[in-house]
């Protein structure tokens, strides 16, 4: 192992390159929109010039989301589980939130887009991703184990935090439509930084077991089969991780832009800007989730879909709730009823299917089914 990696480490800067096309065209596009894309963005009256700017910025952003996934994965390899896992959810979750707070604070007034983009992204993990994971898994290898332990953990903490945070404010007197008081929100950012806190604690000490895949060691760099990774040193892929989240960092508030544009020129539902910033926030954590099932690695899948659905609470919340007040804009962050019946469905069918330490393709199946019913309540 340390021979390979000795060669990994020699590879001339070349190479490197070649391997980190994304963040050079990435940089180039930063430096491209930050010259001239407040120009661009005055022009945005032409559709044509409004679809290609979208598109770029899409698939720019997309491409250095991969790159932020392979980069968590050779930690993952380096450091072992959960902690590489970790490291993903934390590092997309970080993108969510940039995204967020760029939007609310550039966009129109549109109190509803942060609770939109977070029900988005808990109806994509919950259902869209862990429905294709346990298709796709149960299709190839009929049942699946993991880790039971984990699995409930995680859902121990998603329950009261999706309650108190995205239930909780609908039904409240203090505020109306959904909105949080100061004092509520306080208190719920205490509550979400606090909760997440201990679980953090718990997933990376004491617990740690809890979160790796049942008859597979613990030890870092115990993967075999890297694939088509290059692995280096720790500090050279936490440092390419960094500069490949920097871009879309610094991309994200003309994305709010073009985004907040498109929905109010089309007149498409508000929901949709959400299901649009997940969509992209979350492509490459969904294929990193596919690939681990078909590696009959299902635990990874459970780490990063729960992982990402507890991230999005604990984190998202907090951070726009201090965005909200410091700014004075108004927030909604309850849910309406049908997202509420649907986001219980969802939890309720988790808890369900994590229930037992096998998994099969049927769970998959009711999984996508409440993901297509959240699709179609976007348009209705």
């Amino acid at each position: 192992m340390s021979d390979t990696h000795e060669a990994h480490h020699a590879t001339p800067p070349r190479s490197i390159l070649r391997e980190e096309k994304s963040l050079l065209f990435g940089a180039a596009t930063t430096v491209l929109f930050l010259a001239f894309g407040s120009g661009w963005l005055e022009r945005l009256h032409n559709p044509l010039i409004f679809g290609g700017l979208f598109l770029w910025l899409f698939a720019i952003m997309l491409w250095l989301a991969f790159g932020v996934v392979k980069h968590a994965d050779c930690l993952a390899i380096k450091l072992g589980e959960p902690y590489g896992t970790l490291i993903l959810t934390l590092s997309v979750i970080s993108i969510e939130v940039v995204m967020i707070t760029a939007v609310m604070l550039t966009g129109g007034e549109n109190p509803a887009l942060a609770r939109d983009t977070m029900f988005s992204v808990l109806m994509i993990v919950l259902n869209g991703m862990l429905g294709i994971t346990l298709l796709a898994g149960g299709w190839k290898h009929r049942e699946q184990e993991y880790n039971l332990q984990g699995a409930n953990t995680y859902l121990s903490v998603i329950v009261p935090l999706a309650g108190l945070g995205l239930i909780l404010p609908r039904f409240t007197n203090s505020a109306p439509g959904g909105a949080v008081t100061p004092l509520m929100a306080i208190f719920l950012t205490v509550m979400s930084l606090g909760l997440y806190g201990i679980f953090l604690a718990m997933q990376s000490t004491r617990h740690r077991k809890f979160f790796t895949q049942p008859g597979v060691g613990e030890a870092p760099g115990g993967h075999d089969d890297h694939g088509s990774l290059t692995i280096r040193s720790t500090g050279f892929h936490a440092l390419f991780l960094f500069l490949s989240m920097l871009p879309i960092v610094l991309l994200s508030k003309k994305m709010a832009g073009l985004v907040d544009h498109g929905i109010s020129v089309l007149n498409a539902p508000q929901a949709l800007g959400g299901f649009l910033v997940a969509i992209l926030v979350l492509s490459p954590e969904g294929m990193g989730a596919i690939k681990a099932a078909l590696s009959n690695n299902l635990q990874r899948t459970v780490n990063i879909s729960l992982g990402s659905a507890l991230a999005t609470i604990g984190l998202t919340i907090p951070a726009v709730l201090v965005v909200s007040l410091a700014t004075g804009k108004r927030l909604d962050l309850g849910l309406e009823t049908p997202e509420i019946v649907l986001l219980s469905l969802s939890i309720l069918v988790a808890a369900i299917n994590f229930s037992s330490v096998r998994t099969n393709l049927l769970q998959g199946a009711v999984h996508l089914v409440l993901f297509f019913a959240y699709l179609m309540l976007i348009f209705d």
